[in-house]
């Protein structure tokens, strides 16, 4: 059984109150109750104080290198999901090619900015920006959630791995080893390490087992960098054979599967790096604060039997009820950053190729607003609603959902929801 996603309230003062159903919002707009509020996450305003006290929600956080999942809980029922999508590589990038432009300017003598290299010191507890973003992207959606809910305890998978487990499978203890998240630990770390598919076919979507690259008979040791994914009739043809024999006539899987079992998982080390610092920075919102480990996580959605996503990881982190009430349709949420501070343009050597407009704002839009289009006649007749990027000339680009649409006129254009770094979907 699936309900859609729930509606955020606020009373005329701010405060947050107890999610409604969309169709209880629908009815408050229509007889002038309430107004909305904010489009994304969608919420509304009522026009009276509330003095009662709403009920407690649970925000659960899944965090990701790449994609963060959100998930509010209101008892058993999952009423609000989101996928948080970071633009950390975006960020490493850029900072790659600024060094690489600077070097550039330094190696041929002109003018250029002086190095300081050794007039630099690093706080406690600094991170590099790529994933200092992903702390501060998931803060700021937590802080905006805060304001539009009344959330008393969160939720964050604070461990990803069981890395001692994992190094150590002999671990001495009998409850450590065979309690009821045995196993779950190395499982989870073997489908992120090695992309949810067959190590040496490459099959996705199929039942994978437990794979030794150098066989147990003949030696072969139960850690982790000997361990890999592999389908049924894979394992079933390599059996005991060294991994050599078995794919003497695929030299370039070989290759491949020797090179990647050394392979530390990026994406696992980013997420490690970052888990403490949004942990206390989560503690300073003043709201209950709880954990859980990765394979925790998976234990709860394998229970559960829920599909693998982000925001279905986030319900499932820590205690999680016995039955959940799922919600359908997560938003898409998707880190683009506020613009560039360059005041101009450089082409591959470094060097100005054009300049910046002077103001931001075009007929009173600005680059990353999301409006809504409706064009009357013409050849571009038809209803258009997107992230816009303005033109001095007045005559915007809209990228909406059936692709990039040029040339709209500001006339026809209605903003619905004013830049603010992201960009939305479902």
């Amino acid at each position: 059984m699936s309900k859609p996603n729930y509606v955020f309230v606020v009373d005329t003062n701010r405060k947050p109150l107890t999610p409604c159903k969309p169709s209880i919002a629908r009815k408050l707009l229509t007889v002038g109750k309430a107004k909305v509020f904010r489009l994304y996450p969608f919420t509304i305003i009522l026009n009276k104080e509330v003095v009662d006290t709403p009920e407690p929600l649970t925000l659960k956080i899944d965090p990701g290198s790449k994609v963060t999942g959100l998930a509010i809980l209101l008892d058993s029922n999952l009423i609000w999901v989101a996928e948080l999508s970071h633009r950390g590589q975006s960020i490493k990038a850029s900072l790659e090619s600024r060094r690489a432009l600077r070097r550039g300017r330094r190696n041929r003598h002109t003018r250029y900015r002086q190095a300081r290299f050794l007039n630099r010191t690093r706080s406690k507890g600094w991170l590099a920006p790529s994933l200092q973003h992903r702390v501060k992207t998931t803060i700021t959606w937590v802080n905006r959630l805060l304001r539009c809910s009344p959330i008393k305890v969160v939720f964050q998978e604070l461990v990803r791995f069981d890395l001692q487990q994992i190094e150590n499978p002999e671990i001495s203890g009998v409850e450590y080893q065979q309690g009821e998240l045995a196993g779950y630990e190395v499982r989870e770390y073997l489908l992120n390490k090695w992309d949810r598919k067959c190590a040496y076919c490459g099959a996705k979507n199929v039942p994978l087992q437990i794979e030794h690259i150098y066989p147990k008979a003949k030696g072969g040791s139960n850690r982790i960098s000997n361990l890999c994914l592999a389908c049924e009739p894979c394992n079933i043809r390599k059996g005991t054979k060294d991994i050599k024999v078995f794919l003497a006539k695929k030299p370039d899987v070989l290759k491949r599967v020797l090179a990647q079992a050394k392979h530390p998982l990026k994406d696992a080390a980013a997420v490690n790096s970052t888990r403490w610092t949004l942990f206390n920075q989560l503690k300073e919102t003043g709201r209950e604060i709880s954990t859980g480990s990765g394979g925790l996580t998976k234990f709860n959605r394998t229970r559960l039997e829920l599909p693998k996503t982000h925001f279905f990881d986030a319900a499932c982190v820590g205690d999680t009820p016995e039955l959940l009430v799922l919600a359908n349709q997560p938003l898409n949420i998707k880190a683009t950053g506020h613009g560039s501070r360059q005041m101009c343009r450089t082409d591959k050597f470094g060097f100005p190729s054009r300049y910046l407009p002077r103001f931001k704002f075009v007929k009173g839009f600005q680059t990353g607003d999301i409006v809504k289009a409706i064009v009357t006649s013409g050849k571009k007749i038809g209803t258009y609603a997107g992230r816009i990027a303005v033109r001095s000339t007045g005559r915007f680009n809209i990228s909406a959902t059936i692709g990039l649409i040029q040339g709209i006129s500001h006339k026809h254009c209605q903003q619905i929801h004013q830049k603010d770094g992201y960009n939305y979907g479902f």
